[in-house]
């Protein structure tokens, strides 16, 4: 295909964004011959607040020998109530979920696309987009204009170009998060043991994510109660002998969680990731998801740009727009019914969770990609489980 960039010709691909899902997409459109541009706001490698746990399925569509570091690997999970009736279970998953730090993840994938020929410009924020025929016009924030056939936009959760196609969210939590050092004797009684405690407010919990020697703990709660989330976040800091400690790291992030039914595409863009509002709504889960939708935008995207008819415009587009929704949103669906449970009654949740080994190796199996949330809440013990909570409820 053409050199993009030069003589004033467009390039294939542009990908905004840097993190999994266009790091991904870059990689991917660049593997399939295409001339990939791909932009970064911040500088590579850039902290990003994110739990930095890969379940299985996220691992099964990383590339090979990635050569991310993996700082723990998680053995066990120990579930809690405010501090209550913690009750711990141990993994026996083939695939056990993996720990990293994202800005670890994100530059070895940034690395990954750039090996495969994308052109990687961090520093470099955009600010508008504009349709054209057979192009898209990208504007970056210092006046530059950039030519594509194809976009993928992949910004984040406060995305730019999200706004631009029209994606709409329905549940939007705010995620409070520290990376704290801790002694060797804290160190080990974490190891390979991550915590998930159901909170105080609708929908609310905290984790702790062991990495060596040092944690990753938060709190998510839906956006609106930024006082209640921060006390929450206070409190549960103290419990777990963490609030003294000095962050590396403290930040908060939104999380946002698309609309069914909402846009993926406008013309030769296309949206992925964060940027689609591609997140679990149970767990806040996302990077699963932007691997995913990323590795499928990077195949549409080229498919985009290689379009000479109007109708192979379309199948690229249909083809992309058909995996999300037949694939992620039918993920997100079943989430959401896990998740109107829970928020009603986390109690009861808890106790359907860590009273019968059956729940429990399921979830396992799920964290290993063993299976699916829909195929989980498919089974009979787990549709009248369901059932019976939502009555309670």
């Amino acid at each position: 295909m053409t050199a993009g960039g030069s003589d004033g010709k467009p390039w294939d691909v542009v990908v905004v964004g840097a993190g999994p899902a266009g790091a991904t997409a870059a990689r991917v459109a660049a593997e399939a011959g295409c001339d990939v541009l791909l932009l970064e706001r911040a500088a590579v490698p850039r902290y990003k607040t994110c739990g930095g746990g890969l379940i299985g399925c996220s691992q099964a569509f990383l590339p090979a020998d990635l050569g991310v570091t993996i700082r723990d690997e998680v053995e066990s999970i120990t579930f809690g109530l405010r501090g209550r009736r913690e009750r711990t279970f141990g993994s026996t998953a083939a695939v056990r979920c993996r720990m990293v730090f994202r800005d670890e993840l994100d530059a070895a994938l940034t690395k990954a696309a750039a090996e495969a020929g994308a052109v990687v410009r961090d520093r470099t924020a955009v600010a508008a987009l504009e349709d054209v025929p057979g192009e898209v016009v990208v504007r970056t924030g210092g006046g530059e204009r950039i030519r594509a056939r194809a976009v993928v936009g992949a910004d984040g959760s406060a995305s730019r170009v999200g706004r631009h196609v029209g994606v709409r969210c329905e549940q939007v939590d705010l995620a409070l998060e520290v990376e704290v050092p801790v002694d060797p004797r804290d160190a080990a009684a974490w190891r390979g043991r991550m915590l998930m405690e159901w909170g105080p407010l609708p929908g609310s919990f905290g984790w702790v994510f062991p990495k060596g020697d040092i944690c990753t703990a938060g709190v998510v709660a839906a956006r609106g109660q930024g006082e209640a989330t921060k006390a929450y976040m206070r409190e549960f800091l103290e419990r777990h002998r963490l609030a003294d400690r000095t962050p590396l790291h403290d930040t908060g992030h939104l999380t946002r969680c698309r609309h069914p039914g909402s846009p993926l595409a406008r013309g030769r863009t296309i949206v992925a990731g964060d940027a689609a509002g591609l997140c679990d709504p149970w767990s806040r889960e996302g990077i699963s998801f932007a691997l995913r939708s990323g590795l499928w935008a990077g195949d549409a995207a080229a498919g985009i740009a290689r379009a000479s008819q109007q109708a192979d415009l379309e199948r690229a587009l249909a083809a992309y727009t058909g995996a999300v929704r037949s694939i992620l949103e039918v993920e997100m669906r079943a989430s959401r019914d896990v998740m109107d449970v829970f928020s009603k009654r986390p109690t009861l949740f808890h106790t359907a969770l860590t009273a019968t080994p059956v729940a429990w190796r399921g979830l396992d199996s799920y964290l290993g990609g063993e299976t699916t949330i829909p195929a989980l809440l498919g089974t009979p013990i787990a549709r009248t489980a369901l059932k019976a909570l939502k009555f309670f409820a």
